[in-house]
């Protein structure tokens, strides 16, 4: 790799509040604040909103949607095959 031309790729805390989780990972992220870790060492805390502790697709919670129906409801009001 090219020096100086990346950016600081460092360890860091990812919050999700409403799923009461954190996960430590690396990435470019940064934030001014900090966490102090299960290892003792402090680490930047991003918080976010969402993550795969709390999206519906990954816990089992997602809705399905009726596209069949939708389909049908298109064909019905502009015809199908029309040119």
């Amino acid at each position: 790799m090219k020096k100086g031309i990346h950016p600081d790729y460092h360890p860091v805390v990812f919050r999700d509040s409403g799923a009461d989780t954190a996960f430590l990972t690396r990435s470019t992220a940064t934030s001014d604040k900090t966490i102090t870790w299960e290892d003792g060492q402090t680490y930047p805390v991003v918080d976010v909103e969402i993550s795969s502790a709390s999206h519906p697709f990954y816990t089992g919670r997602a809705k399905i949607l009726d596209t069949a129906g939708q389909v049908e409801k298109f064909r019905r009001r502009f015809g199908a095959g029309r040119s």
